[in-house]
């Protein structure tokens, strides 16, 4: 007999800046496709957030981080048939250039100003931007 009731997921993303920028990428291949959104993946068991966050950041776009920090937690259940636990993260880059490392979760990486962000946006991103901007930590959507 197997289980197939549906199960929540644990995502992370990671809002990193360059100066005075955000990286965002399109994404394809999974929910989301076609929209822009932060890199970011699951957490693995045992992973920590910062763990994952340096991770995720270096498998998708090539890059290096530092100076992480807790942004905000969310609820989502944007997505039909799918609901995450979605940790949200903040970290300045270090060094790298982006560079399209999985072409099949991602078109491409760009820097965006916070107020030019290209769209559709993938459903995390808002509450990103909005947590940034006024401190609030928890959404449920």
């Amino acid at each position: 007999m197997t289980d197939a009731a549906p199960r929540i997921r644990v995502g992370l993303g990671v809002m990193v800046f360059k100066d005075g920028k955000v990286l965002m990428g399109k994404r394809k291949g999974s929910h989301g496709e076609g929209e822009y959104a932060f890199p970011g993946g699951h957490i693995e068991f045992g992973e920590s957030f910062e763990d994952c966050a340096r991770r995720e950041v270096r498998e998708e776009a090539g890059i290096e981080i530092n100076n992480l920090r807790f942004l905000r937690v969310m609820n989502l259940k944007a997505y039909p048939g799918k609901q995450y636990v979605d940790i949200g993260m903040v970290a300045d880059w270090a060094f790298g250039e982006p560079t399209v490392c999985e072409p099949q979760k991602c078109e491409w990486w760009g820097w965006y100003d916070l107020d030019e962000f290209p769209s559709p946006q993938f459903a995390t991103v808002q509450s990103y931007i909005e947590s940034y901007r006024t401190g609030r930590v928890f959404f449920d959507a």
